[in-house]
């Protein structure tokens, strides 16, 4: 890819992305991500949804990559794994929690990267309030837009931006129930779906921990003995 990854665009400043540019690249990842989880027999979990990981071409168009982690799963159905994989800032709270991951949590990377598009920061910064939750304060005093990246001096519509802003946080929502799926992110996006109307305070979700395998009996009752365990 010609412009490599998005992050060194927003980071870097290697190229200024203009406001049409940065919206398309949000639409591209999101129709990827629509493919990804719905267009075939089975799923594919991408579990690794970061700026870093989405790659632009010539025409700064986002393609996807990096699939190491990835995993196919019937429709419906979620990876387990007992080792947290992802990046940190871009990880739903469940995964760490419950070690499962699913399209909600591929969606709530999708939420990090659109606020980063949106924002020009990272989702975690040092010495700085966490990215979702500055863009939350914010909405909740009705002045989400200024949270648009200041390298765009103004040069943004106002109404793409709030949409971009509000589909971040409705993806990065904590509860995965919540979070909307790819093709209503497309909706929403292309002015094809109203916006979501979002709490102002949002409630604390409860994770399931998932119970501990049984530990099997190995006692007389379960018909061994001593010479049985031995292989004789």
């Amino acid at each position: 890819m010609p412009y490599r990854s998005l992050d060194k665009h927003l980071f870097r400043r290697e190229t200024v992305l203009t406001w049409d540019v940065r919206y398309k690249i949000a639409l591209g990842l999101a129709s990827a991500l629509s493919y990804l989880h719905e267009a075939g027999e089975q799923c594919v979990l991408h579990r690794d949804i970061k700026s870093s990981n989405v790659m632009l071409d010539t025409y700064f168009n986002a393609k996807l990559g990096d699939f190491g982690l990835a995993r196919l799963v019937d429709h419906g159905k979620r990876s387990e794994t007992t080792k947290v994989a992802g990046t940190r800032g871009y990880l739903a709270p469940e995964c760490y929690i419950t070690g499962k991951f699913s399209k909600e949590s591929d969606i709530y990377g999708f939420g990090i990267v659109a606020l980063e598009i949106a924002c020009g920061r990272k989702p975690v910064e040092t010495d700085k309030v966490d990215l979702v939750d500055w863009v939350r304060d914010l909405y909740g005093c009705g002045k989400i837009t200024e949270a648009a990246d200041e390298i765009l001096k103004l040069e943004f519509n106002e109404l793409e931006m709030e949409h971009l802003l509000v589909v971040g946080l409705w993806c990065s929502h904590p509860d995965s129930k919540l979070r909307p799926s790819a093709t209503q992110v497309i909706s929403v996006l292309k002015f094809e779906s109203p916006l979501p109307n979002l709490p102002l305070e949002l409630p604390t979700p409860v994770y399931q921990v998932p119970a501990a395998p049984p530990v099997p009996n190995l006692s007389s009752s379960a018909g061994l003995n001593n010479s049985s365990l031995t292989g004789r």
